[in-house]
């Protein structure tokens, strides 16, 4: 027996990985998308996204019966839920508004597609209905949502996610916290329910401290992110090893080991509009936030920091021209383990190295074709970096590989073969992801960020 009627609105990363967990709970969920062509190949268990595990249990929850999708929010709220008869009869008892919310203009976020689904389901919620935000959303939204709807039956909670990218399913079902804020308890305490069986701590709040949490939580690790680059940078000028300084200290309980790894610079989908948002909010409140600017600066010179690096490689000059350089970029994706290409710091700094007046090649195992989904077509170039579908056609000719994803693919590379391919043996590997022994065997001159060098 079904425990709750749910409707999530939104098959993205967030809704899909939303709808697909709640109905391995155990509730019966519909979820909603104005693709059409979108919808049908859900329906066939066909899922876009990059997810480990997600499209088995997509696949897994439908054969069970309690995973569906349908065309537009309306159909999914109103009268989309079987009854007793088997006929579609009930409407949903919780809805979950899973929508887009981009950086728009001067880094507010975009609330227009929150908005126009409101709008749609406003006369269609049944008496009781409780409406989610589960978007990242401006402190304040849930009161808005609450004016647009004008239902003083219907209740509006906070119930923002902490899900990382390429381990979604795994964040949702095993989470470290399950937050809900609400002004009215019975409607806090019926969605804190359906994560119930999941036995994790719940905060009971009210939604501007729901909302701003999110942006609180994502905030903080975008600032310990820039922190350890920009320890990285100062362990290559004093001769320490940033692979030593932060395992030292991530021993510490009240530090911990994760978000202290180097790299190009944090993006993805959540942490550049959630910082720029935050701010949007300080600025708002008349609360100068300089830790967060600082933050958000220190990610952006570390793009520069990355080609100046590659730069002194290749010419053994910092000012060095890259005109006409050809260069092997290993990984676009903004992390390893998704296709997402949001606000990707490899692409950022592929454009960089393109206006130095390099020539670029790029290979990443998630654009090319999937032999398992024939519905996926892989594209020939990304942001004007020409794609090939080898690594080693991205060494052929190079005059250094740059390592952008840490995808643990690239640690069993033929790096002898790909040294032969080499004009000049030389991987600039900013995510400290590969050996350097390894790299040295080859013959590969390794750089990596904030190493002692051997």
């Amino acid at each position: 027996m079904f425990t709750r009627r749910v409707a999530v609105v939104g098959t993205g990363y967030v809704g899909l990985t939303t709808g697909a967990c709640l109905a391995s709970l155990g509730h019966q969920v519909v979820c909603a998308d104005i693709d059409t062509a979108k919808v049908e190949r859900l329906r066939r268990g066909v899922v876009d996204i990059v997810e480990p595990g997600l499209a088995e249990l997509v696949t897994e929850q439908v054969s069970a019966g309690r995973l569906s999708f349908v065309v537009g929010a309306a159909n999914a709220v109103s009268e989309g839920f079987p009854g007793e008869s088997g006929s579609g009869e009930l409407d949903a008892e919780i809805v979950f508004l899973c929508l887009p919310t981009p950086m728009g203009v001067g880094g507010v976020a975009d609330l227009r597609a929150v908005e126009a689904v409101v709008e749609e389901t406003r006369e269609l919620l049944a008496a009781g209905t409780v409406v989610v935000n589960k978007s990242t959303v401006p402190v304040g939204t849930a009161g808005r949502t609450a004016e647009l709807l004008d239902r003083a039956d219907v209740s509006v909670v906070s119930n923002p996610e902490f899900l990382r990218e390429g381990s979604a399913v795994h964040d949702f079902l095993n989470p470290d916290r399950i937050v809900v804020g609400c002004d009215t308890a019975e409607a806090a305490e019926r969605v804190a329910a359906l994560y119930a069986r999941l036995g994790a701590p719940t905060v009971l709040t009210d939604a501007a401290s729901a909302e701003l949490m999110k942006y609180a939580a994502n905030c903080f690790l975008a600032m310990k992110l820039s922190y350890v680059n920009a320890m990285a940078e100062l362990c290559e000028r004093v001769g320490a090893d940033i692979g030593d300084v932060t395992e030292g200290i991530g021993y510490d309980r009240r530090i911990g080991q994760a978000f202290l790894s180097p790299g190009p610079g944090w993006g993805g989908s959540c942490l550049p509009k959630d910082t720029h948002a935050l701010l949007q909010v300080a600025d708002a409140a008349d609360f100068e936030f300089r830790l967060l600017r600082a933050t958000i600066d220190t990610n952006t010179r570390q793009r520069q920091r990355i080609v100046d690096k590659v730069r002194h490689a290749v010419t053994g000059r910092r000012t060095g021209s890259l005109t006409r350089v050809r260069l092997g970029l290993l990984g676009l994706t903004f992390k390893a383990g998704t296709d997402d290409l949001r606000d990707s710091p490899a692409l950022a700094i592929a454009a960089l190295l393109r206006q130095a007046g390099a020539d670029l090649v790029g290979y990443d195992p998630a654009l090319v074709p999937d032999p398992s989904n024939p519905d996926k077509i892989a594209a020939d170039e990304v942001d004007g970096v020409p794609l090939v579908s080898d690594p080693m056609e991205a060494a052929q000719g190079a005059e250094a590989l740059v390592v952008l994803t840490e995808w643990p693919v690239f640690r069993t590379l033929d790096w002898v073969a790909i040294a032969g391919a080499m004009k000049q043996p030389i991987v600039v590997d900013t995510r400290n992801l590969l050996d350097p022994a390894t790299l040295r065997r080859a013959g590969l001159t390794g750089i990596g960020l904030g190493r002692r060098e051997a």
